[in-house]
């Protein structure tokens, strides 16, 4: 009988990369990235400024690999400025093995992960790095889902460690590393809650945020693992209705948390922008008016600078002062689904547009990459509201309901969300019953 642990190496796939090619030394900070012409572009409502990425430079970019962490540095590049000129945090959406190929990211500013299951999903079915750890579960008697998640508690607490410097340094204001409850769990208040605070339990790291989508079932899970002390990030956000329940959900929590120092209980609110531009462009081309087809492009944008508006709007006044006194930090706003969809559009549409104080950028590699080597480092999520209210007035008075928009993205993500699980879930199920077909 052959025994497990003597088997060669069976890989979920022959070939494994996560994102893009290797950090290079390079005499030049530049990215490998070839920018879209932005000559396409008419519907861009704040203004924006897109450059051209120089043929000329060498290219610098990373990647998560199966080799060891490489460790590079990094000049100083546009997300320092982001961060220590406007307040903006920097995040990568992106975690893979080994967790180690993060450091130069964060030697280039980026300064917190972000996951979800999809990432994960890629991330596993797509290297081998994982093999060695399954195959000592699955010979262990661990069944597959829960092998799953001792992979993927193993990537965050490694990402948290190396975050974990960026998180003291700003007293907890920062650093963090997201894990996502079971998509399963979307409609399920209770079950939410115990997954919450099984992975907060399990990661045991402070700089974990718990990430719950936020669907109406979960809004009120989001109060009660507030509640606990557990910091959340909470997904999946699409319309300024439910933003505003997250919020107050966070507030309830915080309330109702019986703790007299709140300084180290933190949240983030991730709104989706681009998704919503695809959906409504679409809405917008059915209707098929100048007036419609002028406004496409331009919903995502106006929208985050609306929920901007509420942001600073609920995070004010006498019940956030009574909070204030505990030690509470506001829960930051995360711009997510940053990555532009359309060609045409600029491939920072929904970067740069969206920069301001006490706010953080989640960002793929292509707009991370983008960004890096032509962004525009200024405050611009408030510099146009009375336009971006009129984008949104507009929209609305073509048919746009808003509402209804962010319920459909929201059962939508969900659903996608659920097939990376269930996807990953089956590839598993098929690696693990490989391995004990060869151990027989």
């Amino acid at each position: 009988m052959a025994s497990i642990s003597k088997l060669g190496n069976p890989s979920l796939a022959a070939v494994s990369t996560c994102s893009s090619p290797a950090f290079q030394s390079e005499p030049r900070f530049s990215i490998c990235f070839s920018p879209r012409s932005s000559a396409k572009w008419r519907a861009a409502p704040l203004r924006l400024s897109v450059r051209r990425v120089s043929a000329d430079r060498a290219p610098l970019v990373v990647r998560c690999s199966q080799q060891s962490g490489n460790g590079s540095t990094s000049k100083r590049t546009t997300l320092h400025d982001l961060y220590e000129v406007q307040g903006q945090s920097p995040w990568y959406d992106n975690l893979c093995r080994p967790v180690t190929d993060l450091l130069p990211f964060i030697a280039s500013g980026v300064r917190g992960v972000t996951s979800n299951p999809t990432i994960f999903q890629k991330a596993i079915s797509s290297s081998s790095a994982y093999d060695e750890q399954f195959r000592q579960l699955i010979a262990a008697g661990k069944d597959i889902e829960s092998a799953y998640w001792e992979l993927v508690i193993k990537d965050i607490q490694d990402a948290c460690k190396l975050f974990e410097p960026i998180y003291e340094e700003t007293g907890g204001a920062d650093g963090y590393v997201s894990v996502e409850v079971s998509p399963r769990l979307a409609n399920d208040t209770k079950g939410t809650v115990e997954a919450a605070k099984y992975l907060h339990k399990m990661v045991d790291r402070p700089n974990v945020y718990i990430k719950i989508p936020a669907t109406a079932e979960c809004v009120p899970s989001i109060k009660e693992v507030i509640s606990f002390g557990i910091s959340v990030n909470v997904t999946l956000i699409f319309s300024l209705e439910r933003y505003e329940a997250v919020i107050d959900a966070y507030l309830d929590g915080l309330e109702s948390s019986g703790l007299n120092d709140l300084s180290r209980l933190t949240s983030v609110a991730s709104f989706f922008v681009s998704r919503v531009d695809t959906l409504v462009d679409k809405m917008l081309e059915n209707i098929g008016t100048p007036e419609a087809l002028d406004l496409r492009g331009k919903a995502a944008v106006a929208q985050a600078a609306l929920a901007y508006k509420l942001y600073q709007k609920k995070f004010s006044g006498p019940r956030w002062e009574a909070l204030v006194k505990k030690g509470a930090k506001k829960q930051r706003l995360l711009w997510a689904s940053t990555s532009v969809k359309n060609p045409a559009y600029p491939d920072t549409l929904y970067v740069d547009p969206l920069i301001g104080p006490d706010t953080v950028s989640t960002m793929p590699d292509q707009a991370l990459q983008a960004f890096i080597d032509h962004g525009i480092v200024s405050r611009t999520i408030d510099a146009n509201l009375s336009e971006a209210e009129g984008v949104y007035s507009a929209l609305e008075k073509l048919g746009i309901n808003w509402n209804e928009v962010g319920r459909q993205l929201e059962a939508e993500g969900v659903e996608s969300f659920k097939k990376s699980f269930e996807s990953l879930l089956v590839s598993l199920k098929e690696k693990g019953d490989a391995l004990k077909v060869v151990s027989l």
